[in-house]
């Protein structure tokens, strides 16, 4: 234990344990087994439909099962995180984890690779891990979804694709009746006819199942491992503001070697004093910016206005001299009768 860092108790440790995301792959695995269980039952139907149009069916199976893997990918790869956080978290000074973690890379780097004492950081450090994080783990979650829609749109194609065979079917049986002919023979030429827009009507109702059904599961494992990552992001985030909380009341980073944690301390106070006046100068330049801008449009409206008064007093100017003109005119109508 370092000088000047008080001991945990088992209880704060436990508080800041991240939880093992170990119940959302039990969920997703039984409701796995269930829909397992639903296609045996319902085997002979499934089959009977997915021949109606094998190809697009099994285009939509593919899609299907690269979006499960993908899922489970996500939730499985927070188990290797969730055991470098704990570790780290309870680690004694000088103790390096053993593997490095790929999603908290940019954590890892940051924290160092071995502990030197009690681990304290800025507000403004954990904010940027934070959102570092958060940006990882929804281009994750983008690629599941993207996968959903997929199979929503490829039911919604495999619909349209039938409805126009149908369409197409049913124009070329009406063509081939004959009407003057043996009531028995247009009745057996209607039967053969009409298998063709039955055929195109099982491809979009069968591709249609395939699709919504896929999405369907799909979205379900897309909620598990989202509630997955958000369970991750909120412990990690509760545990890094222990650490934030700890620095705020004034403890520093402490070292093995004793006084030196004093002076790293002081530095990054002041590196942060820093930061805040770099922050200050740039949002005031900023605002500066801002009101030169303004000024110059406030001017260019000014000038704008003054354009438009100088054309209205022109324009006032000439109806004036117009009105005297008329007048003038009228006085000289109004007198010829007196003369005449």
């Amino acid at each position: 234990m370092p000088s000047g860092a008080s001991p945990r108790s088992p209880m704060d440790i436990e508080y800041t344990k991240l939880s093992s995301p170990s119940v959302f792959l039990v969920r997703m695995l039984v409701f796995l087994v269930l829909c397992t269980l639903v296609g045996v039952v319902l085997y002979r139907q499934i089959i009977q439909a997915f021949f109606a149009n094998p190809g697009l069916n099994a285009l939509i199976g593919g899609v299907l099962f690269i979006g499960i893997i993908l899922a489970f990918r996500q939730v499985i790869r927070l188990y290797p995180e969730v055991s470098w956080v704990n570790n780290f978290r309870i680690a004694d000074p000088g103790l390096a984890p053993a593997r490095h973690p790929k999603l908290l890379a940019p954590m890892a780097m940051i924290l160092g690779g071995e502990r030197t004492g009690r681990m304290t950081i800025t507000q403004t450090t954990m904010r940027h891990l934070l959102d570092s994080i958060a940006t990882r783990l929804d281009e994750a979650r983008d690629i599941s979804r993207y996968m959903t829609g997929l199979l929503v749109f490829l039911g919604l194609l495999g619909t349209f694709w039938g409805l126009i065979e149908t369409v197409g079917s049913v124009g070329k049986v009406i063509d081939g009746l004959k009407v003057g002919g043996d009531s028995g023979a247009l009745f057996d030429t209607l039967k053969e006819g009409l298998a063709a827009p039955l055929g195109g009507m099982g491809i979009s109702f069968s591709s249609s199942l395939f699709g919504l059904a896929g999405s369907l599961i799909l979205g379900f494992l897309d909620l598990q491992s989202s509630q997955a990552q958000n369970r991750f992001y909120t412990d990690l985030e509760d545990w890094l503001a222990t650490t934030v909380r700890e620095y705020g009341r004034g403890e520093v980073p402490v070292a093995a070697a004793g006084g030196g944690g004093v002076a790293s301390g002081e530095l990054q106070a002041a590196v942060e004093r820093l930061r805040s006046v770099l922050e200050e100068g740039s949002a005031s330049r900023g605002t500066t910016a801002a009101m030169a801008s303004l000024a110059e449009a406030i001017q260019a409206l000014v000038s704008h206005m003054r354009t438009e008064q100088q054309m209205i007093r022109e324009w006032a100017d000439g109806q004036g001299e117009q009105n005297r003109e008329i007048r003038r005119l009228l006085e000289r109508i109004a007198r010829q009768p007196e003369k005449g």
